[in-house]
């Protein structure tokens, strides 16, 4: 990206690890990131579930949790085909 708009690779780094700062914090607050063009960083829900560890033939229970998403527009999607 320096090399593509000019710009000294430290403020290039600096600026893209703030955003990705930025995303972080907003997702663990519950607010949703929308990028308008390329998608939306948002998290989803998973139900608490049973696995099973086979090498022990043990059954365990992992609990309800959320993860980090990302659902990319409609828009970018077509770009990609």
């Amino acid at each position: 990206m320096a090399k593509a708009t000019g710009i000294e690779s430290k403020a290039v780094l600096s600026v893209v690890e703030g955003f990705m700062e930025q995303v972080r914090n907003s997702l663990i607050n519950g607010e949703n990131v929308y990028l308008r063009g390329f998608g939306t960083f948002n998290r989803k829900h998973r139900a608490e579930k049973k696995a099973r560890n086979i090498l022990k033939n043990t059954t365990l229970i992992v609990p309800a949790h959320d993860v980090p998403a990302f659902k990319p527009s409609s828009e970018f999607t077509e770009k990609m085909m």
